[in-house]
């Protein structure tokens, strides 16, 4: 999922972000609902943010998701753009640069 920080917010794009899909995949759904329960925003149209309190619980989830095999490497690791100055230590097992 492309991710971006700024002012110690974390910002996941909205095109990346799993769908709810009534009858769909109940991992996918979880994983949906999981993402979007620690948020501190998450509009339907927008891009969602983290701030830093939940950023540890973030990469946890993502670690777990990515482990379980269920969902795709893209869907569940942080792509940051080469331009971002450092990733945080926080999300390193559960990143890359674009």
């Amino acid at each position: 999922m492309r991710a971006r920080i700024e002012d110690d917010l974390l910002f996941l794009h909205q095109e990346d972000l799993p769908e709810y899909k009534k009858g769909g995949s109940v991992v996918r759904n979880s994983y949906f609902w999981a993402l979007k329960s620690i948020a501190g925003k998450a509009s339907r149209y927008g891009d969602w943010e983290y701030e830093q309190e939940v950023w540890f619980a973030l990469a946890r989830m993502l670690m777990s998701f990515t482990e379980s095999g269920y969902l795709g490497y893209r869907e569940t690791v942080l792509e940051f753009p080469t331009s971002q100055a450092e990733i945080p230590d926080v999300f390193r097992l559960v990143s890359t640069l674009e």
